[in-house]
């Protein structure tokens, strides 16, 4: 599968390195390409402008700041019939939510051609890198309006190790985000540090 991660952050980079190891075709989108040749190049993927990696994709990954999130995507071309994953929250500098309507939605609005799903964004990276833990696997709640864009975007969180929970159609993304709030608050705000995450039990 070709897949495009637009940022080169925490999150970003490691979605894309397990991905390539795993056999995707995957290439990062950033402004400064050059600035990440070498490390792009030990994990198996390629480089080059966000736009230009978005329109050789299957999948796109946005993972930049929330802040820039909308901005960004206007940048991106045409998206019709791509998989747009959304890994962002909409946070304040002081890690606190954002009260108007989710981040996925409003990126939603700005490419109505795409198929928007709202992934990777409950956990941090480290968990990305590793979702197993001694007692069972963390769980990546995920939702989106395009049963066959969940689908794909369901089998590539089960790759990486995490049980996928369908949480029904974009408009959960709202939850999703606060889901993140809490792991943020819990990590930073509380101090507990990053290897912690949420899994599912059920009877």
């Amino acid at each position: 599968m070709d897949i495009a991660i637009i940022g080169t952050g925490r999150v970003g980079r490691v979605l894309g390195e397990r991905w390539a190891a795993l056999g995707h075709r995957v290439c990062f989108g950033t402004r400064t390409p050059e600035a990440a040749a070498d490390w792009v190049q030990e994990a198996g993927a390629t480089v080059t402008q966000p736009a230009a990696a978005a329109a050789a994709a299957d999948v796109v990954v946005l993972a930049v700041p929330g802040t820039a999130a909308e901005a960004v995507v206007e940048t991106l071309g045409d998206l019709s019939g791509k998989v747009l994953v959304d890994c962002t929250n909409p946070l304040r500098s002081d890690r606190t939510p954002l009260p108007e309507q989710s981040a996925a939605e409003r990126i939603a609005a700005r490419v109505p051609g795409a198929h928007v799903v709202k992934a990777f964004n409950t956990t941090g990276s480290q968990n990305m890198a590793n979702p197993v833990y001694p007692d069972g696997r963390l769980v990546m709640p995920i939702c989106g309006d395009a049963a066959d864009a969940k689908a794909t975007v369901a089998a590539l969180a089960e790759a990486l190790g995490f049980v996928v929970m369908d949480n029904g159609p974009l408009r959960q993304a709202r939850a999703l985000e606060a889901m993140a709030f809490v792991w943020i608050n819990q990590a930073y705000g509380q101090g507990w540090g990053a290897d912690f995450g949420f899994s599912l039990l059920r009877r």
